[in-house]
């Protein structure tokens, strides 16, 4: 009997500082995909904070990417505080909570998936950048 279910959901879920250039973003994606042997066509979609729905970087990465890019509220992100690898003060300061990439990853992959994920990739940093990586649990 085959399994005949569609090819895993993998989201990233991505923070940065302001201005943070889409070269920094894409550099930190292709490192990270690649040293997990993840292929970027298993990635479905890109996950931030809404306070970054202005960031170029961002959106420049999804447009390059073709995916779409989904944005979360401090208190949407801030449900997944007990599961994030990392807690960062400074993030907690400026955005109201504690961890964007592994909260943003993991809060789109349960909206796709309609079930829990996991992380896959815990926060990777480089440079302005922070990326993490959930799908299916």
């Amino acid at each position: 009997m085959t399994d005949d279910r569609a090819a895993p959901t993998f989201v990233v879920g991505l923070g940065c500082q302001r201005g943070c250039p889409v070269s920094t973003l894409r550099a930190l994606l292709d490192q990270a995909l690649q040293a997990h042997r993840i292929e970027l066509e298993a990635v479905k979609a890109l996950a931030s904070i809404d306070l970054k729905r202005d960031e170029p970087g961002l959106q420049e990465l999804a447009s390059q990417l073709a995916l779409p890019l989904l944005y979360f509220s401090s208190d949407e992100l801030a449900n997944y505080q007990q599961r994030l690898s990392h807690h960062s003060q400074i993030a907690y300061e400026r955005t109201g909570c504690y961890g964007v990439a592994e909260s943003a990853a993991l809060a789109l992959a349960e909206q796709l998936i309609q079930a829990p994920a996991k992380l896959l990739i815990s926060r990777q940093k480089y440079a302005q950048a922070t990326l993490a990586l959930a799908g299916a649990a």
